[in-house]
């Protein structure tokens, strides 16, 4: 009889324990996902402002076609990249490297530069960096504890049979970030 309570016992004990175990997974995949959707909002607000820009600087330097065209291309591309932090962080780096010659192209421009309009977008573009690597930051900590988690014992003796897997980082490098500095005032 005390055999039996002691077997009830156990499995109670371990049905505990993969629940706690379970909740715990489901918990950070959430964060995850919900760090990549504040990534996913802020890279898309970037790409709503790369066209405005385009236009301004376009205004003033209708001999840079190809350069307007290579931004379009890579910010397309960009939003076509879909959910893979590896193949976005990719396009998002290929878009970044455009966008600051884009930029650059402001200085020979002295009424570019000086414009109200250009100067705007140039700051929301530098604040959608900031939130980019705020947002990117949180992803990759969530992703972090994540796969720690998944990898610890003993979660990953149940990880992969309740469909948890490994998640990529959102890699960016800083020197890949479309808006380095403002320069203004300088």
């Amino acid at each position: 009889m005390n055999f039996g309570f002691i077997v009830l016992g156990l499995i109670v004990i371990l049905a505990v324990a993969l629940a706690v175990v379970y909740n715990l997974l489901v918990q950070k995949r959430q964060m995850t996902r919900n760090g990549w959707a504040d990534i996913d909002v802020q890279l898309k607000r970037r790409a709503d402002l790369i066209p405005q820009l385009a236009e301004t600087v376009r205004g003033y330097a209708v001999h840079e076609r190809q350069l307007f065209e290579d931004v379009i291309a890579k910010r397309n591309a960009a939003l076509a990249a879909g959910d893979d932090p590896a193949a976005r962080g990719e396009a998002e780096s290929a878009l970044s490297q455009p966008v600051r010659q884009m930029i650059a192209v402001a200085e020979d421009y002295p009424d570019l530069k000086a414009s109200g309009n250009f100067l705007e977008l140039q700051k929301e573009l530098s604040d959608a960096e900031d939130k980019i690597e705020m947002a990117r930051r949180f992803y990759n900590g969530a992703v972090r504890e994540l796969n720690t988690l998944i990898e610890s014992f003993p979660v990953n003796l149940f990880a992969a049979p309740f469909g948890f897997s490994r998640r990529d980082y959102f890699e960016i490098e800083t020197a890949d970030r479309a808006v380095p500095s403002l320069g203004i005032g300088a």
